[in-house]
Parts: C-alpha cells; sequence; structure tokens
C-alpha cells in the first residue's frame, strides 16, 4: 500500500464530491488537519473510519488501500472486513512497538541513572555522572513522551 497514492485517491474522490477537507473531516468526525494528512500521504485513516470514509466517497476499501478505482473484472483475495481487521490489527502492533520503545527509553533512563550514583571522586567522575544523569532523565522524559502521544491516539515517528 503506497500512502502517496492513496492520499493523492482520497483527495481526488473528495474534489469529485464537490466537499472541502473541512466538509469530509466533518461527516468523519474527525479535524480537516486529520483529512489534509490523509491526503498528503503522512498517515492512512484510523480504521474505526475508512467504513464511513469510504462510504462518503463512493469507493470500496480495497480501492482506497490501492490508491486507484480498480477493474471490476479484478479478483480480489479479501473482502472489505478481512482488509478492515489487518488494517486495525496492523495499527494496533504500530501502537504496541511504540510502546515497547517507550518502555525501553524509560529503562534504560533507569540504568543511566543508576550508573550515574556510582561514578564519582574527582572532578571528571563528577562531570561524566552529571551528565549520564541528564541523559538519563532526558531518556525517561522521552519514554513518556512516546507513551502519552501513543495512548492519546497520536502517531510517533
Amino acid at each position: 500500500m503506497n500512502q502517496a497514492k492513496a492520499g493523492k485517491f482520497i483527495a481526488l474522490k473528495r474534489k469529485e464530491k464537490n466537499l472541502t477537507q473541512a466538509q469530509l473531516a466533518e461527516k468523519l468526525g474527525v479535524s480537516n488537519k486529520t483529512v489534509s494528512k490523509w491526503e498528503t500521504g503522512k498517515c492512512m485513516p484510523d480504521y474505526s473510519v475508512v467504513s464511513i470514509l469510504c462510504e462518503e466517497l463512493d469507493i470500496t476499501v480495497a480501492q482506497l488501500m490501492d490508491g486507484e478505482v480498480s477493474d471490476e473484472k479484478s479478483v480480489r483475495i479479501y473482502d472489505d472486513e478481512q482488509i478492515l481487521d489487518l488494517l486495525r490489527r496492523t495499527q494496533e502492533l504500530e501502537k504496541q512497538k511504540n510502546v515497547l520503545y517507550a518502555v525501553i527509553l524509560i529503562v534504560m533512563g533507569i540504568a543511566l541513572q543508576a550508573l550515574s550514583y556510582a561514578v564519582g571522586g574527582s572532578d571528571i567522575k563528577d562531570f561524566i555522572s552529571g551528565l549520564l544523569l541528564g541523559i538519563s532523565i532526558a531518556e525517561m522524559l522521552a519514554g513518556v513522551f512516546v507513551i502519552g502521544k501513543t495512548l492519546a491516539g497520536g502517531r510517533v515517528k
């Protein structure tokens, strides 16, 4: 699936329906910035709005994923429900991956913080200890940010 191609397809179909991004967004219950991100290929629609989006644009889920109107004679191995389920699972795995990265950052931060307490005694060792402590705090904050952003529904790239 090519996100940029799918995005251009969404924009084309939206314009064919004489809808603005804001009008489409209102019908879907999302922001016009979200529609803009889809159309520029920065992200794909969440699985929870794909069916409604396809209904509004008079396209199938397969056409959305392909980024083009498919030939009526083309053979599809998967139906729309299977594609939606696959999309849902993929998005859930992406969230789990982000949470795992965040937990790793936090654990590494804690380890560096413990290491910073073990180092010390001379000016250079105190400097290294302070540096390790600063890095550990930054890692833990980054981990908390990633977890918060992921659980709030945003995508972290």
